[in-house]
């Protein structure tokens, strides 16, 4: 199990009871990704969070990359599909420079009260400072921020290539798969040739594979 498995496990040690609605469902299937989202797509909606790193956050503007991919869970077993898609997405994010990677945990704000107890659990569970800094945990109305992405329900992940003005350039949600994985490659190519960013030698070559 990883450090980000056992620390997002760690929010529902005493709060299950009372969590059982958001804790409940099984994971879902993998879903193929979409790379060609139109400039008519849904934008990245204004919303605040704290990474577990302690800054306060207020997103999209203060995703630090030119590009970032947000990884949306609602629910504590989702973790373990994060978990599929993490090795892939940091590798890809070591070969592309100002391409960020982000973990935001999504709770309904009704939680906000037991913020510091949740976030200090998640806390112990990951010693890595950058892991820490790039998880963004989010205590807020969960309707309007679906609504805004176009999320049906909670029952998969969701994954979002997000520019720094909030554009959304590709999203995916489920498990990993490898040929949403190669449209993602596809929209970050697409995008660094549209903006004439530059990337690594080691970016031109293949990606990792999952193991």
């Amino acid at each position: 199990m990883s450090r980000s498995a056992r620390a997002f496990r760690a929010l529902a040690m005493p709060v299950a009871l009372g969590a059982l609605t958001l804790l409940a469902a099984a994971p879902a299937p993998a879903q193929t990704g979409d790379s060609t989202v139109s400039d008519s797509s849904p934008r990245f909606p204004a919303v605040e969070g704290r990474s577990l790193a302690g800054r306060s956050m207020h997103l999209p503007a203060d995703f630090d990359g030119d590009l970032n991919l947000a990884v949306v869970a609602f629910k504590r077993h989702q973790q373990d599909d994060v978990d599929t898609w993490m090795p892939q997405l940091r590798a890809l994010a070591a070969q592309q420079p100002g391409l960020h990677v982000y973990e935001l945990p999504t709770l309904s704000g009704g939680y906000r009260i037991m913020r510091s107890f949740i976030d200090g659990g998640m806390r112990r569970g990951i010693p890595d400072s950058a892991v820490r800094a790039a998880t963004v945990t989010l205590y807020i109305d969960k309707r309007p921020f679906k609504a805004a992405l176009r999320i049906a329900g909670e029952d998969s992940i969701q994954l979002f290539l997000v520019e720094r003005g909030g554009r959304i350039r590709w999203r995916a949600a489920g498990r990993y798969a490898a040929d949403a994985f190669a449209q993602l490659q596809s929209a970050v190519t697409a995008w660094k040739r549209r903006s004439g960013a530059g990337e690594t030698p080691a970016a031109r070559g293949s990606a990792a594979s999952p193991p």
